[in-house]
């Protein structure tokens, strides 16, 4: 988890111009759609869209925009069907990749993504070649110094939490993703402050990278997260939160 979670918080803190901010809300809005297609517009009776609706709140998305999305899901979402694929490959030094992608046009769409592949170093691979290396997980991040570190394990601890990791820069919070909403309330009822909060694939094992090689996975994995059809990036890469920062302009 330890690089791509810093990835994570980074791109959130970025997403705030409103070019950036108006291809997030292009891209919740496709999930909010798609989520309200199959399993119904009411949040309560729906958890894909419960958690969609949460995504859209953390990045500030107006409740006309979640409003319009769900109604376009569920009246049929105006004639545009979009198909749920996930792809997987590997990028340079063997770093398992999962894109989870909504598409109207599945084949355009995996041109273009075995592409971004083949010109960063990677390669795309078949249906269940790296999925084994994740499981699904609740994650909530917390930035370490924002609350003393004693006071976020014990609480989670208390919430449920199923394993917590102290990174470079991120407290990791791991849950049941059945436990998720449940871990995340508990933590902001106790004022806890949350830097990200998702139910995601959580990679069992890791790649350590430094230098070229490392530039090189991150250069990969924002190009495919840049692609319009796609919705999320996982990866199991761990590297170094000053090249993180480095390759993110920060």
């Amino acid at each position: 988890m330890s690089g791509h979670s810093k990835w994570s918080t980074i791109k959130r803190k970025k997403g705030k111009t409103d070019a950036v901010r108006g291809k997030i809300f292009s891209k919740i809005s496709k999930e909010i759609m798609s989520a309200a297609k199959i399993g119904g517009g009411d949040p309560n009776a729906n958890p894909r869209l419960r958690l969609a609706i949460d995504k859209a709140k953390q990045a500030n998305m107006p409740n006309d925009n979640i409003k319009r999305a769900i109604d376009k899901g569920t009246g049929g979402g105006e004639g545009v069907t979009l198909e749920q694929i996930t792809y997987e490959g590997y990028g340079p030094q063997g770093v398992a990749i999962m894109v989870d992608v909504l598409t109207d046009n599945k084949n355009r769409t995996l041109s273009e993504i075995r592409h971004s592949f083949s010109k960063n170093g990677g390669n795309l691979g078949e249906a269940g070649c790296v999925s084994w290396v994740f499981k699904r997980k609740g994650l909530i991040s917390i930035e370490k110094g924002k609350m003393p570190e004693d006071k976020v394990v014990s609480e989670s601890i208390d919430a449920g939490a199923d394993d917590i990791e102290i990174e470079e820069s991120m407290i990791e919070i791991v849950t049941d993703p059945s436990k998720f909403e449940e871990v995340r309330d508990k933590l902001k009822q106790k004022k806890i402050e949350i830097a990200e909060a998702e139910v995601t694939m959580v990679p069992q094992n890791t790649v350590k990278l430094t230098g070229d090689e490392a530039h090189k996975v991150l250069k990969l994995v924002a190009e495919l997260e840049e692609h319009d059809d796609v919705q999320a990036v996982h990866a199991n890469f761990d590297i170094p939160d000053n090249i993180i920062e480095e390759e993110s302009g920060e």
